[in-house]
């Protein structure tokens, strides 16, 4: 395996700030299931084994359902596994996620702000940025999963 610079050991004010996001939202209103399927889903679309692994153990611990994280790369494909607000969450991180596709389409921006109040939608968009740049961090690192 290649040898690559610890961003999170060489940039430890770097790493500082980042637990500041971390911090931030664990104080959010964002339920645990939300800041979970989030980061979960993110990780999947962005590849990065690391975070996969961490956060469903997370999520496992905290009472979430392997039958939910196994399909919650599916998750349109399931009817009734996923709450109206976690679909809409999803959907988000997506378009988030792979901004670079087009942005947020109108439609999903519109229902999302119907969904949740600007705060929550606010600190939805913050947990999705903040999963994403810690991909970035771990995919360029080339950590790999816990055992």
């Amino acid at each position: 395996m290649e040898n690559r610079i610890n961003i999170m050991e060489i940039e430890p004010e770097a790493t500082k700030a980042m637990y500041g996001l971390e911090g931030y939202l664990s104080k959010s209103a964002l339920t645990k299931t939300h800041r979970e399927l989030i980061k979960i889903r993110a990780s999947q679309i962005n590849g990065c084994a690391y975070c996969i692994d961490m956060h469903t153990k997370d999520a496992l611990k905290m009472g979430e359902t392997i039958q939910r994280i196994v399909l919650l790369d599916a998750w349109r494909e399931v009817n009734d596994l996923y709450t109206k607000e976690e679909r809409v969450l999803l959907e988000l991180t997506e378009a988030v996620t792979l901004i670079h596709r087009g942005g947020i389409p109108a439609d999903l921006y519109k229902e999302a702000s119907e969904t949740f109040d600007e705060n929550y939608l606010a600190q939805i968009i913050m947990a999705i940025t903040t999963i994403n740049s810690w991909n970035r961090i771990s995919i360029s690192g080339l950590y790999q999963p816990g055992k």
